[in-house]
């Protein structure tokens, strides 16, 4: 069956999300290069924009409103600012804090492209007449004959962000437009064809880590909102080997800032293994014992028709992370996921993405994870 990318299709009325960063600058421009009719828009995420970045942290600034408005004037298109901030407050902001509070490890960025960009943002631009959403993101949505829309990796791998939209459904995706997708081009390229079209966004840095985390001290973050509760550092037979301020302060597989002062009788390092809100522990170990052999996700979100039985895909288990092979199954609303190879740093609370070769299958959030040596 013929698949083409979206953007062969007719021209359409689109929102372009703009952040005031170089990606979604270019995004815009090629929508609007392409004959669509594009409207750009930045989202005011924040109450006190100010305080939500500092250098080249975040993108929620008043300096990034600006500078998405002057590169929509560039591109000669209209643009506005919408506030979304108490949206992004309950739905991103205040999830992460939970997740964090419950021993879990979330992903603020595939929340709010599930609960923001392409749900509160994509709801308010169909309301309005709009056709589909524009983004920076590089990922394809590819049109097959039948009109069925597929997800996929990014053509550059080293640039491809289809895990963070592993959340996308079908009717999302019918309504999502990645301009960037399908080039394969560097980082460096994007940025020389902005300067090309005047967009004074060129040379801007990229934004890291959490937007709303200025400083980038996750940690710091937590502790203001949850307080300090001091608790047990403990090995796996339970014997206390230090104190820490607060569970919420630590992902597993974490092996600096342990505050362990007795070495491991192997003198080898340990790695946090277990993260308990209900009795305030954190539990530490060798690394063999991270080994995760499978787990099960929770809330699945399908980028097309829910597999049905057994299937052999593969699996990305954080936004930067490689590929493994894994069998998964759907039983009673729960993705079963097996891997072919055990595998560290599974967390629950991290999203586990599907593959089937470069079409992104759907995406879970991970509720428990078993162990060569132990469930946890």
């Amino acid at each position: 069956m013929t698949e083409t990318p979206q953007r062969a299709q007719r021209p359409l009325r689109v929102l372009a999300a703009m952040s005031g960063g170089v990606d979604s600058a270019v995004a815009a421009a090629r929508a609007a290069e392409a004959g669509h009719d594009v409207t750009g828009v930045h989202l005011a995420l924040s109450a006190n924009p100010q305080s939500f970045r500092t250098g080249a942290r975040g993108c929620c600034t008043i300096e990034d409103s600006r500078d998405a408005r002057r590169a929509a004037d560039v591109i000669g298109i209209p643009f506005y600012v919408w506030d979304l901030a108490e949206r992004f407050r309950e739905d991103v902001v205040e999830d992460f804090i939970a997740e964090y509070e419950a021993g879990r490890t979330p992903n603020p960025c595939l929340r709010c492209n599930e609960k923001i960009k392409f749900a509160a943002l994509l709801d308010k631009a169909l309301a309005l007449g709009f056709d589909a959403v524009v983004t920076g993101h590089y990922a394809q949505v590819i049109v097959r004959e039948d009109g069925t829309r597929e997800l996929h990796r990014a053509s550059d791998m080293a640039k491809d962000q289809s895990y963070v939209l592993g959340v996308l459904d079908d009717r999302q995706l019918a309504h999502a437009m990645f301009p960037l997708g399908d080039t394969v081009t560097t980082k460096e390229e994007i940025r020389a064809e902005a300067e090309e079209r005047g967009l004074a966004v060129a040379k801007k840095p990229d934004s890291h880590d959490i937007c709303f985390i200025a400083d980038g001290d996750t940690q710091g973050f937590l502790a203001n909102r949850l307080g300090k509760a001091e608790g047990d550092i403990v090995d796996e037979a339970g014997a206390v080997l230090g104190t820490h301020e607060g569970a919420y302060g630590y992902t597993i597989g974490q092996r600096k800032g342990l505050r362990i002062g007795t070495p491991a009788a192997d003198g080898k390092p340990r790695y946090v293994l277990d993260i308990s809100p209900v009795n305030n522990t954190v539990t530490v170990g060798p690394a063999a014992a991270l080994d995760v052999t499978g787990l099960t996700a929770i809330k699945p979100r399908w980028c097309g028709v829910a597999p049905t039985g057994p299937g052999t895909y593969t699996a990305q288990l954080r936004a930067h992370g490689d590929e493994t092979p894994v069998t998964a199954e759907l039983v009673e609303g729960e993705l079963r996921v097996s891997f072919d190879e055990p595998v560290r740093g599974v967390a629950p609370g991290q999203a586990v993405v599907l593959y089937d070769g470069t079409r992104v299958v759907g995406s879970a959030t991970i509720a428990t994870t078993e162990r060569a040596t132990a469930s946890v």
